[in-house]
């Protein structure tokens, strides 16, 4: 299985959900980078799973073991090699999935490409637990963008169809982004947000999942990053952000709000205040023709919900090829899009690290 991201950084995962460990191999990131691996433990902790009422019941401290890549804490130019363990992993609660493919997953299409040999326990390769170590490599990235005065945040745009109020795309601002990354569930809108939680709840109780989006800032850009067509910022973004499992949609800016407006409408103003050029709006997310324009970087990410439901489900059993029904337990979260934020944030700071690199 193939799996590498990145033109100047190249960044592959392996493992899978159930295996004795997972990890991220990633070349690129110059030499002489002192990342503070406390705080990149902390920003693993947002994504890990903790049992909590939004959270898979599994619990793992997803703690980095670094192999190769620092030598006194410090990058050398080499590989960095890092593994995460899997200590909490319930491999029996999978032994149905070869005959009975779950609705919604990867388990039938991967059958039918690899064989009754493919790892399916907890998903296995096809796993959301494989942004953790996403998030080993978007969290270095996310360290040595900010300490080159660029920075990334994300918040929970919507959840079933409940909206938080989204970034002012024009002033997106440093301590709005790192208010958002203190809070266990990341909203701009209190009111909303426990709006969103009650929903979650609901459909915990009722053995169903819940859907949702992210929406996510990149501040201090510089002008002129990217090219147009294939080499275009939203295409380098789109890549990686389609990587994470359970995405079903990406749009920059207005998105697909903008196929309802007029051209007069759409377009941003320029404007100066005699020293600087900006736009008065920011309904192109910070990307013209495939490049960065100086204005906040705005995006949104969609997620369909937890495939994994306890609720009675239709499916076929494969050894007798017969229509059945399927209700899945085990440990699984009733919404992904809590702790997709940092995985968000992860792939946007590799993107733009990518980018960034271009210049060098």
């Amino acid at each position: 299985m193939a799996n590498q991201y990145g033109n100047n950084i190249k960044l592959s995962v392996f493992g899978g959900s159930h295996d004795p460990e997972i990890g991220m191999r990633l070349t690129g990131l110059p030499a002489g980078f002192a990342p503070d691996l406390n705080a990149l433990r902390q920003f693993l902790a947002r994504r890990a799973p903790n049992g909590g009422a939004f959270s898979t019941p599994r619990k793992e401290a997803d703690t980095p073991e670094f192999l190769a890549g620092l030598t006194d804490g410090v990058t050398d130019g080499s590989e960095l090699h890092a593994i995460i363990r899997n200590t909490n992993a319930h491999s029996k609660d999978y032994s149905f999935i070869y005959d009975t493919p779950r609705p919604g997953h990867a388990d039938f299409a991967a059958l039918q490409k690899y064989g009754n040999a493919v790892d399916l326990r907890g998903g296995g390769h096809f796993s959301g637990r494989l942004t953790a170590p996403l998030c080993i490599a978007g969290g270095l990235a996310l360290q040595y963008l900010a300490a080159r005065g660029i920075h990334v945040g994300a918040h929970i745009e919507r959840i079933h169809g409940i909206p938080d109020t989204r970034f002012d795309a024009v002033n997106v601002d440093k301590p709005t982004l790192d208010a958002l990354k203190e809070m266990p569930f990341p909203v701009l809108d209190a009111q909303k947000g426990e709006e969103m939680q009650n929903a979650i709840t609901a459909a915990r109780a009722a053995g169903d999942s819940v859907g949702g989006a992210v929406e996510c800032a990149v501040t201090g850009l510089p002008t002129g990053l990217g090219e147009h067509m294939f080499a275009g910022v939203e295409g380098r973004f789109a890549a990686l952000l389609f990587s994470i499992p359970a995405v079903k949609g990406v749009e920059f800016g207005a998105g697909f709000g903008a196929a309802e407006l007029l051209g007069s409408e759409n377009n941003d103003p320029f404007v100066t205040d005699g020293k600087t050029v900006r736009t008065a709006t920011n309904n192109c997310g910070g990307i013209l023709g495939g490049m960065t324009n100086g204005m906040p970087l705005v995006f949104r990410v969609a997620f369909k919900p937890t495939p994994s439901i306890a609720k009675e489900q239709q499916t076929v059993s494969l050894t007798r090829m017969e229509n059945t029904t399927l209700s899945i337990g085990g440990r699984h979260d009733p919404t992904v899009v809590v702790r997709a934020v940092p995985v968000v944030e992860a792939a946007a700071a590799l993107a733009v690290l990518d980018l960034i690199l271009d210049e060098t």
